[in-house]
């Protein structure tokens, strides 16, 4: 998996209205990535940059979409996680709010600046935002993985699972954020998801 390239921009297009793919020219290879217009614009062509990746994969394809910081790929990593959204949705989202805009959104549970996102009305906004406060609370208002240092260090998508699995499970919001900042910074998806439910089994 690449989680990072560093290399010479020599291409750039505009593919949509929220998405730019360019070419990054890492010792001879090119690499091909999606970006978000914010982040395309501080790109200039024949000049090295530094780019977070995430690498996406699906049935007959492999995308790479990049990042200006690991901050902005968390972020992004968060939002795949959420039921409806897809990479497409996610960039969108990210070229409006920036991680730590986007953590304050979620945290102030404001419909209308996710509204803002071209293609999300009310009640995908309502949605978006009931998912993500109840799964987990990983954006500090820094736009950096906060509540605790024991999660800074572990994969975004690990902690969703288990923040999804406890929301199925009946679990209030309150609860899972509760539960998440109490788990050790490494494990399994089911090892967490244990010890989650092992801190919640008192309170009920």
């Amino acid at each position: 998996m690449i989680a990072s390239l560093r290399g010479l921009v020599t291409e750039r297009r505009a593919v949509g209205d929220a998405a730019v793919e360019v070419i990054v020219d890492v010792a001879g290879v090119g690499y091909r990535l999606v970006v978000s217009p914010k982040t395309a614009g501080g790109l200039q062509l024949g000049h090295e940059v530094l780019l977070a990746v995430h690498t996406h994969v699906r049935e007959g394809a492999i995308t790479l979409y990049g990042f200006a910081s690991f901050e902005e790929r968390t972020a992004f990593e968060l939002l795949l996680g959420a039921h409806g959204v897809g990479p497409g949705l996610a960039l969108a989202i990210l070229s409006v709010h920036d991680p730590a805009g986007l953590a304050q959104v979620i945290a102030n549970g404001n419909v209308d600046a996710l509204k803002l996102v071209p293609g999300v009305g009310q009640k995908t906004a309502a949605r978006l935002l009931v998912e993500l406060q109840a799964r987990f609370d990983l954006l500090s208002a820094d736009g950096v993985i906060g509540v605790g240092a024991s999660l800074s260090n572990r994969l975004a998508s690990v902690t969703s699972e288990v923040g999804e699995a406890l929301t199925q499970l009946g679990y209030a919001p309150d609860e899972v954020r509760s539960a998440l900042r109490t788990l050790p910074g490494e494990g399994s998806v089911e090892e967490l998801l244990r010890e989650a439910l092992r801190s919640l089994a008192p309170r009920r």
